[in-house]
């Protein structure tokens, strides 16, 4: 049961890092070699006695990965060992851009697809689309093999300035092309859409925090206000969390000089107070937030920052409830360690950390999840709340810890279960699956290459688009029934999908968001404002 959750914790932590290296404030510590805990001696004499007296050979590294796994088990949710196969790909995540070709690929039958040419990389400038076959990287063939997918990657993946020659099949004008590339930094953008919802508001949204999204976000803000933007809405939905600094910068152009941010507390009781500086961006312009209870850590910052400064509106549902901070310190071998360092309380000194049992993760992360068995999705009168954790902002109005940020504005899910399991899946990457493949089959019919006309018009050919994803659904046997109710979201879905693969995120997000309840209760307030 250990290993499972120490598992499921690791893809988690991998996916986006809930509060990921947080405590970037915090400088890395040098352990010394000379000094040496009771505790450590033992280990290393047990370490000497196995690998030098033992009867049997033994591999040393799994058994430290063990012992390294259970000390790290009885400490918070949030502390975690990283091994050094994993730390790459997280790092390239925060840092905002990888090394390679850039392109996102799908195995259709015993070929590799490409299903998405990422924006700003190296394959986008060469000419490469989605639906191209890649046959060969220089002399390797990659057709007609069981290749595994790091198998593929380690064949296109390599650092800046090495190329590459693709041998590449293009099913529309069915013929083979050669493509030389040199492979460099793609890009990873923690903005993933920011523009004009109408004429005076202006929307961002921010799915993570890395090195680059104070950059990314400056530049969407100053876009937005260069367009006349008196109103903003931020997206925070999903955001795990990441760097503790951009989050504070971003608070900080929300904010009049002086005002507080944040205040993190280390284990020797010394607190660090961030308060905003006097060169602000967005200080008068309406503003309102939008989280859920997948808003985590440097999210929740803002959303705090926000609230307990009385600045703007807080939008959705209760965030996640990450209060502390992690720094993330080297083990040696490319190991890592992810070590809680300290607390974080928003400006009216609230912790919005949830309680947790440190021998027990699997419950911590379950508690989101079981927000829809106790009715808190439908219904805000159902959120927990702790009597002495209530605080009140300077304007008067009252806030809660102890479980992450109440919205000001509760925007409920009033799905039924199945209707909710129905939504999700039509939001999935399934329906990325169907797109790609119905696009593939009928190559010769559906010719989206014109972005502002494909974003400015219905999906055309709705009917045909529906019957194909009826039988998509029975052959992959997914529960979704197309009715006369859910028909437009699906539609909606399958035209955002054809954004994404044909063109970029940002109007995926736009397309989506056309029929996004939390948007459109946004502008209704925004409306009323």
């Amino acid at each position: 049961m250990k290993r499972n959750v120490i598992f499921l914790f690791l893809i988690v932590v991998l996916s986006a890092a809930i509060g990921y290296l947080f405590g970037s404030n915090f400088s890395p510590k040098v352990v010394a070699n000379n000094v040496a805990h009771p505790s450590i001696t033992k280990l290393n004499r047990l370490m000497t006695y196995l690998t030098q007296d033992y009867v049997d050979k033994i591999n040393a590294d799994s058994l430290v990965r063990v012992v390294i796994e259970d000390i790290v088990d009885e400490l918070d949710p949030h502390s975690v060992y990283i091994p050094a196969v994993q730390n790459e790909s997280l790092a390239e995540s925060m840092k905002g851009n990888f090394e390679g070709i850039g392109v996102q690929f799908r195995m259709i039958r015993d070929t590799i697809s490409v299903s998405r040419v990422l924006e700003g990389g190296p394959s986008e400038r060469a000419g490469l689309k989605s639906g191209d076959r890649i046959l060969m990287a220089d002399q390797d063939t990659l057709y007609s093999k069981e290749l595994q997918n790091d198998q593929i990657v380690g064949r296109l993946k390599g650092n800046s300035s090495t190329p590459v020659r693709l041998t590449v099949y293009r099913k529309k004008q069915d013929s083979i092309y050669t493509f030389d590339i040199l492979r460099g930094p793609v890009p990873l953008p923690s903005v993933s859409s920011a523009y004009m919802i109408d004429q005076n508001t202006g929307y961002i949204k921010i799915n993570r925090f890395s090195q680059t999204t104070y950059s990314e976000f400056q530049t969407s803000l100053i876009s937005l206000i260069e367009q006349q933007m008196n109103d903003l809405i931020l997206d925070l939905r999903g955001n795990p969390g990441g760097y503790l600094l951009p989050a504070k910068q971003i608070a900080d152009d929300f904010l009049e000089a002086s005002k507080p941010i944040v205040i993190v507390e280390g284990n020797n009781g010394k607190r660090e107070r961030t308060v905003s500086s006097s060169q602000g961006l967005f200080e008068r312009g309406r503003l309102y937030v939008l989280v859920d209870e997948d808003s985590a850590s440097a999210s929740e910052v803002i959303a705090g920052a926000v609230q307990d400064n009385d600045r703007g509106l807080i939008m959705g549902r209760r965030t996640f409830g990450k209060g502390l901070v992690q720094q993330q310190l080297p083990l040696g071998q490319g190991d890592q360690i992810r070590l809680t360092t300290a607390r974080y309380y928003t400006p009216t000194g609230r912790s919005i950390q949830r309680p947790y049992d440190s021998s027990n993760r699997s419950d911590y992360y379950a508690e989101v999840r079981q927000r829809y068995q106790t009715g808190e999705m439908e219904d805000p009168t159902k959120i927990p709340v702790n009597d002495s954790l209530i605080f009140t902002t300077p304007k008067g109005r009252t806030v809660y810890g102890g479980g992450g940020i109440t919205p000001d504005i509760y925007i409920a899910n009033e799905d039924s279960p199945e209707e909710a399991w129905s939504r999700y899946l039509i939001s999935s990457n399934l329906i990325d699956l169907f797109v790609f493949l119905e696009l593939d089959k009928q190559y010769k019919k559906y010719n989206f290459d014109n972005a502002p006309q494909f974003f400015n018009e219905e999906l055309p050919y709705p009917e045909e688009f529906i019957a194909a994803f009826k039988v998509f659904c029975k052959s992959y046997s997914l529960p979704i029934k197309v009715t006369q109710e859910n028909q437009a979201r699906i539609l909606n879905s399958i035209k955002a999908f054809i954004a994404l693969q044909r063109f970029n995120e940002n109007m995926y997000i736009r397309i989506i968001n056309q029929t996004d309840p939390f948007i459109l209760r946004a502008l209704e307030e925004v409306t009323k404002s």
